[in-house]
């Protein structure tokens, strides 16, 4: 039972988050050119969010460690909320610094979050540590409901009640507050090892070149996620010509993505006991 209620208290700050993010993927594109940018300029825009999160997703663990889990979790709400806030402007220099803000928020959302899980889970509540595997699960499982249930959510409140593609990102600052809410008000703080940039960067790289195998699945990974980001791009112009429900499309990807999820597990499974190469 103590377990039980420590894990309903994550996933009750966790997945408004996760829902708040998913909320916004349907009409990003179609909001910008609701704007009448050119399309060079919104893949500009596009690729200023895809260097963000590059960028502090380097620094994101440290800075997690230094300034508390708790607290970068309440500052992801925050700097996510500011995000969608800026989506009410039509300057592009403003949408710019919008997007430098998403690429903070996504690298604090798939960092800080987990990171306070894991520390609480094993340092304050001494739990068997098989059992974050079962959390981690279960929330992955709900994030795929989430964000299918998101593509409907966008398409109702920007094309059924007609508030236009900007509607989805006012939606979700609630959410955000929510989960920044939740987290003040129910989560302790805990701190991670300090250790310098400079060294967590060396060893990762260390790692990474001592290693065949995690080069190639580095590499791996690399290419596969190029092309996903390229049909992130182009998916909208494509479809949206034709008169295609954006969110309505974009919930049927998430749920082809959680078939995919469903199946694979199916196939590790005792009963076909298949491995991946």
């Amino acid at each position: 039972p103590a377990f039980r209620h420590f894990q309903r208290g994550y996933y009750f700050g966790y997945l408004p988050a996760l829902a708040a993010d998913w909320l916004q993927g349907p009409y990003l594109y179609k909001l910008y050119q609701h704007y009448h940018f050119l399309e060079g300029q919104i893949a500009i825009l596009y690729v200023c969010g895809f260097a963000s999160s590059i960028v502090f997703g380097l620094v994101s663990s440290s800075l997690v460690d230094r300034l508390g889990r708790k607290k970068s979790c309440v500052l992801f709400s925050l700097t996510y909320s500011i995000c969608c806030l800026v989506k009410l402007s039509r300057d592009y220099l403003v949408l710019a610094v919008g997007r430098v803000l998403g690429g903070l928020s996504t690298a604090l959302l798939f960092s800080a979050f987990e990171a306070w899980y894991v520390h609480e889970h094993v340092e304050r509540y001494d739990f068997p540590t098989e059992w974050i595997a079962v959390t981690f699960s279960q929330t992955a499982f709900w994030n795929n409901v989430i964000a299918v249930g998101a593509g409907g959510a966008a398409d109702f409140f920007a094309e059924w009640l007609g508030l236009g593609p900007v509607a989805p990102f006012m939606v979700s600052i609630p959410l955000l507050v929510l989960s920044g809410v939740f987290a003040v008000k129910n989560w302790d703080e805990n701190y991670g090892k300090k250790r310098a940039f400079s060294k967590t960067c060396g060893d990762g790289l260390k790692c990474l070149l001592s290693d065949r195998r995690i080069l190639l699945l580095g590499t791996i990974q690399a290419l596969f996620e190029s092309v996903i980001y390229i049909f992130i791009f182009l998916w909208t112009p494509v479809l949206d010509p034709h008169g295609a429900p954006l969110g309505i499309v974009f919930s049927s990807f998430m749920a082809a993505s959680m078939l995919g999820s469903s199946l694979y597990r199916l196939a590790i499974s005792k009963r076909y006991h298949l491995q991946p190469i």
